[in-house]
């Protein structure tokens, strides 16, 4: 365990990070899976701007790689204009 008291704060803000961070990351994925489950294109491309903006808060907090947040988001879109009506 830290001795020093910034030691110690910098524990206590990176637990707090780390909440936050894997909090805002399962929001996402779980809004992710919602969308997937979507089966009419319609209620599929008003819910995709949300998630877009979603997985770019997180690449914009670095939870996740700004890369990465291009390919899901790059697939999700690519998943909704290829529905059926």
């Amino acid at each position: 365990m830290a001795n020093h008291s910034a030691t110690k704060k910098d524990v206590r803000q990176s637990r707090k990070r780390n909440e936050r961070n894997r909090y805002h990351g399962k929001t996402t994925r779980n809004a992710i899976r919602d969308l997937k489950a979507i089966d009419t294109k319609a209620a599929a491309s008003e819910k995709i701007p949300q998630v877009s903006s979603m997985i770019d808060k997180l690449a914009k907090r670095g939870i996740i790689h700004k890369n990465k947040a291009a390919n899901l988001k790059s697939k999700l879109t690519r998943g909704v204009l290829s529905m059926e009506k």
